[in-house]
């Protein structure tokens, strides 16, 4: 596990938040954003990240103020190319609701599984939480060996399980990794978990499966939101989910710890 900083005020992360472009103005351009909000809206299920929504997100609209609710994208119909934003108090509002739901974890000693679609971002964050609960005498879940999923194979590194190919971690958007997962663990007899902490399709499968689910979530990707604001997911956190550095996620990760009580 990385070494993380000392833990943050609020105000501290929201200013570390902005200048690293977690939040603030992040690199995702607005046409980018209104693009997938659109294709979500004309059922293209790519882009609703394994969850149903059937015909209750037709109107691109509907997702746009969602996104300004939920992730502070810019409310302005208006407003159809160049710069975005993700409110950062937002992101810290997510954190803490997300704290809240870890720390349920750990008092119960809950199964927990971690799964990533974006280990060259996120791996760390994932990594670092379930270290934590462990040592709080969490369950963390281990994939069964052999799984495959969209051409590749089910691998799990330090806790966290991802997609790789051809010997390369794999970013994904797709729900068949952690459907293969959540099949391989009914197959083998073994206890679905409790809670799942991940990202990307990984996260939305797991929701729609009715299993309490925490998601990381770009402004860019519209689906995990809906589904917070349908109760499908538990929380979903809004950031820049690939930036610059990986390490500028330490500082958040050692928020989400110490607001969860699993840093002591």
């Amino acid at each position: 596990m990385p070494i993380l900083p000392p833990v943050p005020s609020r105000t501290e992360l929201v200013d570390h938040l902005v200048r690293t472009r977690i939040a603030g103005e992040v690199a995702t351009p607005r046409e980018n954003n209104l693009d997938h909000y659109r294709k979500l809206a004309n059922g293209d299920r790519h882009y609703w990240l394994g969850l149903e929504l059937g015909d209750r997100w037709t109107d691109e609209q509907d997702v746009l103020a969602v996104m300004a609710e939920r992730c502070g994208v810019i409310d302005d119909t208006r407003h159809r190319m160049g710069q975005d934003t993700i409110d950062p108090e937002l992101t810290v509002d997510a954190l803490d609701r997300a704290a809240a739901r870890l720390r349920k974890a750990a008092a119960g000693r809950e199964r927990v599984l971690f799964a990533t679609g974006h280990p060259g971002g996120l791996l760390d964050v994932h990594r670092a939480t379930a270290e934590a609960l462990r040592a709080q005498g969490c369950d963390i879940v281990v994939v069964p060996d052999g799984l495959q999923a969209d051409e590749g194979v089910v691998f799990q590194f330090a806790d966290v399980a991802m997609l790789e190919r051809g010997a390369t971690l794999w970013h994904t958007h797709s729900p068949a990794p952690m459907a293969a997962v959540l099949d391989g663990l009914e197959r083998a007899g073994e206890a679905l978990p409790d809670l799942v902490m991940a990202d990307h399709g990984w996260a939305g499968c797991a929701g729609q499966r009715g299993l309490d689910a925490i998601g990381f979530a770009d402004c860019n990707d519209p689906a995990l939101f809906v589904g917070e604001a349908e109760g499908t997911l538990q929380v979903t956190i809004p950031l820049d989910d690939h930036v610059l550095s990986p390490r500028y996620y330490d500082p958040l990760t050692a928020y989400l710890l110490d607001a969860a009580g699993l840093t002591g």
